[in-house]
């Protein structure tokens, strides 16, 4: 029996999305207001899934107090209040699309979990847009 546990965080982040391999005009074209050279901001939301079999002992697939300072060490002490492009290593030479932001925190993630647990992660850029990653 496989049971889902989660977490629901958020974060507020700037970011621009840019191709430097493409003209300013080039990148307005395709990103729009997106590729604003001056950045802009999301108040993100992050649901972080674990799907594995309930513990015989304690009945936890995971403590949700461990997964809380799990995701405050490795996201939000990272990404939280700052320019994503500027700021942090992940997005030096990646473009901070919500589909990027989602798999680099399924990546931080990942590897201090039990291998058998099931990993899922859901970024909410807006109250309409969001992206999942399932790894």
């Amino acid at each position: 029996m496989n049971v889902t546990v989660g977490r629901v965080e958020s974060f507020n982040a700037a970011h621009r999305l840019y191709n430097p391999a493409w003209s300013d005009e080039q990148n307005v074209a395709f990103f729009g207001p997106c590729s604003n050279a001056n950045y802009h901001g999301h108040n993100y939301v992050l649901t972080v899934r674990l799907t594995g079999a309930p513990d015989a002992a304690t009945g936890y697939v995971y403590d949700l107090k461990d997964l809380s300072r799990l995701i405050k060490r490795e996201i939000l002490d990272t990404f939280d209040h700052r320019n994503l492009n500027l700021d942090t290593e992940d997005f030096r030479q990646l473009n901070p699309t919500a589909e990027n932001i989602a798999r680099v925190c399924w990546q931080r993630l990942r590897p201090h979990l039990a291998p058998h647990l099931a990993l899922s992660v859901t970024l909410h850029e807006t109250d309409r847009n969001f992206v999942e990653y399932h790894g």
